[in-house]
């Protein structure tokens, strides 16, 4: 197949990379960037693109503006790992270059990659607005390398959506099953979310397939970055639904049948219940594991085109969640784990066992910015009405993000209310606890988010914060009665970044 060696393509990428080198040495000191989660080095990141591992590396492609910290036209970032922690950054894979992808509003929007026969193989939404009306195509780009990537010439290989139809049609994921491919791509209907299958002998020619699932007018009116895969004897539906809420990004697992082309769910559920996590993709690594990373913010929140927190300031916006496995639990429900590579940055450690918390406050004797928690409670003689955890406390206890449990209803409780100047809201979640009456929160800290797992990952909050660097103070405490803290553990994090 022919790709197209674009010297204005090559042009825009230089450009890109030039703008970004200007400024990611004054980035690099701003004491608010993350030790360990994923960030472009300057300027707007958004959606997780192309999750590949590929010829023993795990290739992350990311969604990037690199001209300001702000949404703009949207190019492709690009970093490779070799353990999913430690990232390199490599040139700006993709830039709008072309009468399909060229546009201030528009851009190389998101999308999937594949290993075709060695060739590191990406799809991604080409988007232009013409007479003020959005036009989405899907678009292929490729490369020998795994670094520099040129677009095929039969662009657009999928030129709009099916008629009927709204003119959102975007976010392809492609994979292969039996001796074909398959493409899901998100699009509405009646201002109601979908999802479109397409299917390909070779990746270039594809037809139309078949609506995939769709809504029934309660899970939003546009499902964006979809993403459909195999996991134990169910397979899994993931997406990001436009107009539903603090729903934001939502999981079905249930049945595909190819021979229709249709999925069937079985079993609703959320990703994530904070306030930040959105587009999540997944891949399947060299170990087997189903992994999945999401974008550290959302679109619900913000005004189009605004800034999403204080960082833009300081010419940088956006992260990546640390990775997560993903595993089938019960009934059909999902759980999601941190990796376990992970473990590699921990440091300095602090453990206690058997700690009765009884109606107060207690600092703990470590404290930070950037840390790992593990604490078991035991509920079997818990008499309390709310207990859990206080972080990034301030000194004068004026500022301090609050992670409990509030035991009349059985709901995991995050409040960032006193988090800093910009934070606001309280984001909850039901925890069932498990058969020994034990609830355990495994925490990550990291400079300005908090990510959360609950009872084995059965739920699972992702929030940011942007608290003063030295606001690093750790507490425990309960409130109306006594609760047994059975175990604690607490880990100092490395930095990953030089």
């Amino acid at each position: 197949m022919l790709y197209n060696y674009n010297t204005y393509h090559k042009l825009m990428v230089d450009k890109a990379e030039q703008s970004v080198a200007q400024m990611k040495d004054f980035v690099a000191e701003d004491p608010m960037r993350m030790k360990y989660h994923f960030m472009a080095p300057a300027y707007w990141l958004n959606d997780p693109n192309g999750l590949i591992y590929f010829r023993g590396e795990y290739h992350l492609f990311y969604q990037h503006h690199p001209y300001s910290a702000q949404w703009g036209a949207m190019h492709w970032g690009h970093a490779v790992s070799k353990d999913l922690v430690h990232w390199k950054h490599l040139p700006i894979a993709l830039a709008p270059s072309e009468s399909y992808d060229l546009h201030e509003r528009g851009g190389c929007f998101s999308g999937s990659a594949v290993d075709h026969d060695g060739v590191l193989t990406l799809f991604y939404t080409g988007t232009v607005v013409r007479d003020e009306n959005v036009v989405q195509t899907q678009c292929i780009a490729a490369s020998h390398d795994g670094i520099s990537f040129e677009k095929y010439v039969g662009n657009p290989v999928i030129s709009g959506p099916p008629e009927g139809n709204a003119q959102d049609f975007r976010d392809p994921k492609v994979w292969r099953h039996g001796d074909k491919w398959y493409m899901v791509v998100g699009s509405s209907k009646d201002g109601k979310g979908r999802a479109l299958l397409y299917r390909s002998s070779d990746l270039y020619v594809w037809e139309y397939f078949n609506v995939l699932a769709e809504s029934d007018g309660s899970m939003g009116t546009m499902w964006e970055c979809p993403d459909l895969f195999p996991l134990g004897d169910r397979h899994v539906l993931m997406f990001s639904p436009m107009g539903m809420g603090d729903r934001q990004t939502v999981y079905l697992t249930g049945q595909m049948n190819y021979k229709t082309g249709q999925f069937t769910a079985e079993t609703c559920g959320q990703v994530d219940d904070g306030f930040d996590f959105y587009a999540p993709q997944s891949f399947e690594d060299g170990k087997g594991r189903r992994i999945i990373i999401g974008w550290l913010n959302s679109w619900e929140w913000m005004p189009w085109f605004t800034h999403h927190g204080p960082t833009s300031q300081n010419h940088w916006c956006g992260a990546m969640s640390i990775p997560r496995t993903v595993e089938m639990g019960e009934h059909g429900q999902l759980k999601f784990l941190p990796v376990e590579e992970l473990a590699v940055l921990r440091g300095e450690h602090y453990h206690v066992d058997r700690l009765l918390v009884a109606g107060m406050e207690q600092v703990l004797p470590i404290e930070g910015d950037c840390l790992e928690i593990i604490a078991v409670f035991r509920l079997t003689d818990c008499d309390a009405n709310e207990f859990g955890i206080k972080m990034r406390v301030s000194e004068d206890g004026q500022e301090e993000t609050v992670l409990s449990y509030l035991c009349r209803t059985g709901e995991l409780q995050f409040d960032r209310n006193r988090s800093d100047n910009w934070s606001q809201g309280i984001r909850k979640c039901r925890v069932n606890l498990a058969e020994n009456g034990k609830l355990k929160l495994h925490i990550f800290i990291d400079t300005c988010v908090v990510e959360v797992f609950a009872n084995d990952g059965y739920a699972a909050m992702s929030n940011n914060i942007y608290p003063k660097p030295d606001h690093k103070g750790l507490k425990i405490f309960s409130h109306g009665g006594k609760v047994e803290l059975e175990s604690l553990d607490i880990w100092k994090l490395k930095s990953v970044w030089q």
